[in-house]
Parts: C-alpha cells; structure tokens; sequence
C-alpha cells in the first residue's frame, strides 16, 4: 500500500504568473518508489491550521527528462495552492506518496501511431509528460494537442511547448483555443464545444488515423469532447480520460456532505484488510468508507475525495456497496469488485474489503 515519504524542493520556476513548476528529489532509499509513467500524478499532504490536506498534482516532466516535476497552478482560495505557489522554496520538503494513475498508454519503440490530446487550463501538465515521453521512446509516432485556456497569459508551458514543436518539426502540432483572446482564425477563439469539435475534425485533424486520444481538464469540457470523439468514429477503449477537480475544495475548512443511495443501511459492521492487517468496525449510514476507516484510526490511502484519482481503490470481497461518483475506474475494474473508497456508501449490513488486492 503506497505510503507517504519525504521529497526535497531542488528548483521552483514559475510557468506563468499563476502557476509554478516545481522539482522533486525522493531521497536515496525511496528513489526507486518515484519511478513514474507517464501521465502519472503524486499525492502531497500538509497540514494548515492544524488539519491535514491532501491534494494531487500531475507529473509534468518525461521519462527522459531525468527529474521529477509537478506544475501547480493556484486556485482561488486554495491552502495547498496559494501556498506552493506563495511560500515553498528551495531545500523545503514535502511528503508525497509514489506515483500513481492510470491516464497513460504502453509505449513501443517500433511503433507508427497518431496521438490526439486536449487540455484545459493545468489539465496540460499529464499531457506534457505524455507528449514528451511519446515524441522520445516512439520516434515514428506523431501527437496533436488541442489546448484551451482563457487567454495567451494564462497558457502554461507555452515555451516548452513551443521548444518541442521546433524540436520535433512535423511530429507535434500545437491548435491553441483562447476563449478571451482573438486569433488569426475564428475557430481557434471562444470556447470548446461540440461544434467547435466537428469543425477541428472536418478540417485540422483527421480523426480516422487517431490510435488514442487523451483528454484532461474541467468535466463540462471533458464530455464534451469525449462524445464528439465517439461520434467521429473512436471507441470508448481509444480514449482516456484525466479529470482536475476535487471533493475537498481549495480551503482548508469546509462542512461535510454526503448522500445517501436509496437503500442504504442503518449500520455496517465493516471488515477491512490494509497491509496485511484485517481489522473490523461499525460504519454508519451517513459514512463514506473511507471517513468511516479514518474515524476509527484507520489509515487508509486518499487523496481528492471526489472519485477522480482512485488513489482510495479497493476491493469489495463480501457485501455490497453504491458509489455516489466514479471518474477514475474502468469498467472491467467494477466488474471485478474495486470501489473508490471515498465514494462509496454501505447497502448492505456487512462488508469485507481489501486494499492489498
């Protein structure tokens, strides 16, 4: 089960004014835990005013970039945010849990394949991974990012992106969609629709030769483009999503909420395996498995509580569970038993579940 471990602050730059790009060191003795994929994100946690926060950030950098980076873009109100962005600084430490995520696709070095990508706003920084990683380790692939932001000033990486563009001409395109600023051409100003979409595929992008796209940014736009993928021909297989929201909003205080599935039970008597050790205790109605796991000094793997990151997965051996939202598992992964901890809600009287499946 991943576990927290202390990473170095080796460099800070800023990105855009909003944003920094900050650089990681895992000591000797957990280096090997931060060997990550591409497209894979780390999990910090600190505390702020005496309660702890746990958020996720994208790791920005390639496999052949030699370093671990993260790119964290402020958020309005945001603790964890304003803080990175206001007060960390070189030779401080984080604790983070290894790498994890599944918004990534095997490499081949023989490989010919044609990649399609859209980001929104930070959703960029796992995509930049990607598209780094992809235009190294499969030389004869080629990759298409379509880049949303509010305005030229708000884009992240815009030098990277560009660097790699000139680096690797004919291999990477960059169509950047600004819904403030006026372009050249009309359709590349305003915001991604499904129209907007059509028009894309009708005349830059030819979706018939698209192997996987990838798609990472605010949910609204997510759907969006992943149905105008579907009616253009690609299957659920060849898309992969990366959603950026949380359950726990950017400040540190916030009243609980749940809601419960119409059958729910009055109580739970909850038995759980976690590292090998199986402990047993009542889960209320009201309680999400996790809350419930923490309540009772549990110490169980989170990290958004909104059922995007699965860093919560687990398995369900006996009993039954209703999870209030899913963005982060498969199909055939609820099919086999695995729940989002966070999400879900007891409708059964008892319950058995593992993490170390």
């Amino acid at each position: 089960m991943p576990r927290f471990h202390p990473l170095t602050i080796t460099d800070i730059r800023k990105t855009i004014r909003d944003a920094v790009v900050v650089s990681l060191a895992p000591s000797d003795e957990s280096n090997s835990a931060f060997d990550f994929i591409q497209g894979q994100y780390l999990t910090f946690r600190r505390e702020f005013d005496g309660e702890e926060l746990r958020r996720s950030y994208s790791v920005c950098a390639g496999l052949d970039d030699g370093i671990l980076q993260v790119g964290i873009k402020r958020v309005d109100g945001g603790a964890f945010s304003n803080w990175a962005n206001d007060t960390l600084k070189v030779g401080d430490t984080l604790e983070a849990m290894p790498p994890m995520g599944n918004f990534h696709t095997p490499l081949d070095g023989s490989a010919k394949k044609t990649y399609l990508g859209f980001a929104g706003g930070s959703g960029i920084t796992p995509l930049l991974s990607i598209i780094k990683t992809v235009l190294t380790r499969e030389p004869q692939s080629n990759f298409t990012l379509v880049y949303a932001n509010r305005a030229i000033s708000s884009i992240m990486f815009r030098e990277e992106l560009e660097d790699l563009k000139n680096t690797h001409m004919g291999r990477f395109n960059v169509i950047h969609i600004l819904e403030t600023d006026s372009q050249d051409i009309d359709l590349f100003t305003g915001r991604i629709d499904e129209e907007k979409c059509g028009l894309l595929f009708k005349n830059w992008i030819n979706i018939a030769a698209i192997d996987t796209a990838f798609i990472c940014g605010p949910e609204p736009m997510m759907l969006v483009i992943a149905e105008a993928l579907r009616e253009h021909g690609l299957s659920d297989a060849q898309i992969k999503f990366e959603l950026f929201a949380s359950g726990q909003p950017g400040r540190a205080k916030r009243k609980a909420t749940s809601i419960l599935p119409i059958n729910a039970v009055e109580g739970t008597e909850v038995t759980m395996t976690l590292d090998g050790a199986t402990r047993s205790f009542n889960m209320a109605a009201d309680q999400r498995l996790v809350d419930a796991a923490l309540a009772n000094n549990i110490d169980v793997p989170y990290a958004c509580k909104a059922g995007v990151c699965s860093t919560c997965r687990a398995k369900v051996l006996e009993g039954e569970v209703e999870m209030a939202a899913n963005h982060a598992l498969e199909d055939y992964e609820v099919e086999r038993g695995y729940v989002l901890t966070c999400q879900s809600h007891a409708v059964s009287k008892t319950l058995t579940v593992d993490y170390d499946q």
